[in-house]
């Protein structure tokens, strides 16, 4: 969240970011009004506290020397009451401040190019080779029928449309991906894996951005105050909300395995065939608490980090930079990663490495102390590392063998039980 008096100081960049992230909503003028009112407002509240301080010494000099100054308790009881009334006042402008402020977007960094739509993004680099195949390859839809190991007719009797319900070697291919990219992170590449609750109340949902701003696209518990989360970036962010860190604890880096629940209320409708998008799906989350000085360097290392994955699974990716009007509310700059999908002809996305700079930071109060030993607030940055199904769709659909058996990339075959490929039971 951008603070009151930033926003206020810089109109024109502001309203330039609110414009270059299509936002709808524009606040701008009247969260310029309430804090050019608040800040007259206390300015006089300063100076009546002032005189309050100033007639209460008086009347206790008074008192001390036994003299009754009926005027003078007057005038005191008098500014005391319009404190009281100002401060009332103040509370009500504040809480206009808090009502609109949630809405501002993070502003984009420079290095982000503009532009309305995908259309405008920037492909920054492509790893692998698209398989040249001797048939037809055929969608993951078809292959996860076919080897019985995904259940698209079961799934909606148990849950409801837009629910996954894996099978057998199926079940085990998720299984051993989550846990061949925890052990990447934290063996390889230093991660400290955490095991969260996966139900969240609205603060930690607020300091992550998730609401007031996406709360649509959010399951909410209907007897509880709890949201089921959509990412495991709500839990990891708000680990450290209200502490202030060391200079030497920084950077944090944690990663995460959690199922994630989104509703997808703004996108019924499109994208619903196969696995590419589900209520409910798992991702292992890569999040990091940065130094401000440092978090572009760590928001690229970061990016690294879940490329390895793709190049390991020996998976065709391409890393796209997102223009201002294709990148998250939250976030000052991403780097999306999309997977090479043949059977659908498709780059699909698993993984979006944001920097959201001190945004998040200020929403979930999160600070360190610097080695001058000032306190500032810290830079949040995640990324998956990576999501599925999306991923399991890339590993079937390149992976397929004109027998209609897949292949296994080498290094996950440990992880599925030794197993080499995937055949029908």
């Amino acid at each position: 969240m951008l603070e009151a008096k930033f926003v206020a100081q810089n109109r024109d960049l502001v309203r330039k970011a609110i414009h270059a992230k299509r936002e709808k909503r524009d606040d701008l003028d009247e969260i310029c009004r309430i804090y050019e009112e608040r800040k007259t407002l206390q300015a006089k509240l300063d100076d009546l506290r002032r005189q309050v301080n100033e007639l209460s010494k008086a009347y206790g000099q008074a008192r001390r020397e036994k003299r009754e100054d009926p005027p003078l308790l007057e005038r005191s009881r008098a500014a005391g009451e319009e404190v009281r009334c100002l401060e009332l006042q103040d509370r009500e402008l504040e809480r206009g401040l808090e009502a609109l402020l949630p809405w501002v977007p993070n502003l984009p960094h420079d290095s982000v190019p503009e532009g309305a739509d995908p259309s405008a993004n920037q492909i920054v680099h492509e790893w692998g080779q698209k398989r040249a195949f001797p048939f037809a390859p055929k969608p993951h839809w078809d292959i996860g029928s076919a080897l019985d190991i995904v259940d698209f007719e079961r799934a909606p009797k148990i849950s409801a449309s837009n629910f996954l319900l894996l099978k057998g070697a199926g079940a085990l291919l998720e299984r051993g991906l989550i846990n061949f990219m925890l052990d990447l992170h934290t063996r390889v590449h230093g991660y400290r894996e955490i095991w969260p609750p996966c139900l969240s109340g609205p603060a930690p949902m607020f300091g992550s951005a998730q609401i007031p701003k996406l709360e649509e696209d959010m399951y909410r518990l209907r007897d509880d105050e709890l949201f089921l989360i959509p990412t495991a970036e709500v839990p990891l962010t708000n680990l450290h909300a209200g502490e202030i860190l060391g200079h030497a604890e920084i950077p944090l880096r944690y990663t995460a395995y959690t199922p994630c629940f989104r509703r997808e209320a703004g996108t019924y409708g499109r994208e619903t065939r196969g696995m590419i998008r589900v209520h409910q799906f798992d991702k292992v989350e890569l999040f990091k608490l940065a130094h401000p000085d440092r978090s572009f360097e760590e928001h690229e290392s970061l990016l690294q980090d879940a490329e390895a994955v793709l190049r390991l699974l020996n998976l065709p990716y391409r890393v796209v930079l997102l223009c201002t009007g294709d990148m998250s509310f939250a976030s000052a700059k991403t780097y999306d990663i999309e997977v090479w999908a043949p059977g659908i002809e498709r780059w699909l996305e698993v993984s979006s490495c944001s920097n959201f700079t001190d945004f998040q930071a200020r929403r979930a109060n999160l600070r360190f102390r610097d080695r001058d030993k000032k306190v500032r607030f810290l830079h949040t940055l995640n990324g998956s590392g990576l999501a599925l199904p999306r991923t399991v769709i890339a590993l079937l659909e390149n992976g397929q063998q004109e027998d209609g058996t897949v292949l296994l990339p080498e290094p996950l075959r440990p992880y599925c039980g030794g197993q080499e490929r995937i055949g029908r039971p």
